[in-house]
C-alpha cells in the first residue's frame, strides 16, 4: 500500500514525458511554418497570395472532409491524433486544426497588414508560441492566466528577440507587439462554446496593435513597412 503514491507519481511522470514528446513533434511542425515569413520577406505580396490561397484551401478542405468522409477521417486521426489538442478531438464540435489556422493567419496577415508587421507577427506565432509551449510544459509551475508564468516569459523574451531582428520595424512598435502577443497567448479565447485557436489570435491581434501604433504616432512611416531587405 505504501508504494501506491510512488507508482501514481511515476505513472504521471511517464504520462507527462509522453505528452512532451508529442508536444515537441507538434511544435517542430509549427516551427517549420517560419519558412512562410522568411519566404515572404523575399517575394512580392501578389506571389505570396498565389502560394497561400491554394495552401489554405487545401488544409481547410482536409479539415472539413475529416468530419464527413470516413476514409479521410480514419487517415487523419490515425496520423495526427497523438499531436492534437483535446478541443481538436471533440467529435460534437467542428474545429480547425493548428495547421489550418496558422496558414489562415498567414493569409490574413498578407491580405490586411503591411509586410514588415505581417512578418514580425507571423514569426512570433511560429517561434514564440513554440517556446512558450515547450518551456511551459517542461518548467511551468506558476499560473499566469490560462497558461504558466514560465511559458509566458519564454514567449515574451523570444518575441523581443524577433522584433529586434525584423528589419525596419520601430522598436516601440515591436515592444507593443511582443507585449500584446504575450498577453493574448496566455488566455484561451472563446466565442460561445467555440475556442479560437491562438494561431489566429496571436498574430492578428499583435499585428493590429503594431499597425495602430504606426497609424497613431508614425503615419508617414507606414510606407516603409512594405519593404524588406
Amino acid at each position: 500500500m505504501c508504494d501506491l503514491p510512488n507508482r501514481a507519481r511515476m505513472t504521471m511522470e511517464a504520462k507527462d514525458r509522453l505528452e512532451l514528446r508529442y508536444e515537441v513533434a507538434r511544435k517542430a511542425i509549427h516551427l517549420s511554418s517560419l519558412a512562410i515569413a522568411v519566404i515572404y520577406c523575399h517575394i512580392q505580396r501578389e506571389l505570396a497570395l498565389i502560394i497561400l490561397i491554394p495552401l489554405v484551401a487545401g488544409f481547410f478542405l482536409v479539415d472539413l472532409l475529416k468530419n464527413f468522409e470516413g476514409p479521410i477521417s480514419r487517415w487523419y486521426h490515425r496520423t495526427f491524433d497523438s499531436m492534437l489538442r483535446h478541443h481538436e478531438l471533440e467529435p460534437q464540435k467542428m474545429h480547425l486544426n493548428g495547421a489550418t489556422c496558422i496558414t489562415l493567419s498567414a493569409l490574413f496577415l498578407v491580405l490586411f497588414f503591411p509586410k514588415i508587421i505581417a512578418i514580425a507577427a507571423f514569426s512570433m506565432v511560429s517561434v514564440s508560441d513554440t517556446m512558450a509551449a515547450l518551456v511551459g510544459k517542461t518548467f511551468g509551475r506558476h499560473r499566469f492566466a490560462d497558461k504558466s508564468l514560465e511559458g509566458s516569459a519564454a514567449f515574451f523574451l523570444s518575441a523581443l528577440l524577433i522584433v529586434a531582428i525584423v528589419p525596419n520595424l520601430n522598436p516601440i512598435a515591436g515592444l507593443i507587439m511582443a507585449t500584446v502577443g504575450t498577453i493574448v497567448e496566455a488566455f484561451i479565447i472563446r466565442i460561445g462554446g467555440f475556442r479560437i485557436d491562438d494561431n489566429l489570435t496571436i498574430p492578428i491581434v499583435s499585428a493590429t496593435a503594431g499597425l495602430l501604433f504606426y497609424q497613431l504616432f508614425m503615419p508617414d512611416a507606414i510606407a516603409v513597412l512594405s519593404l524588406c531587405r
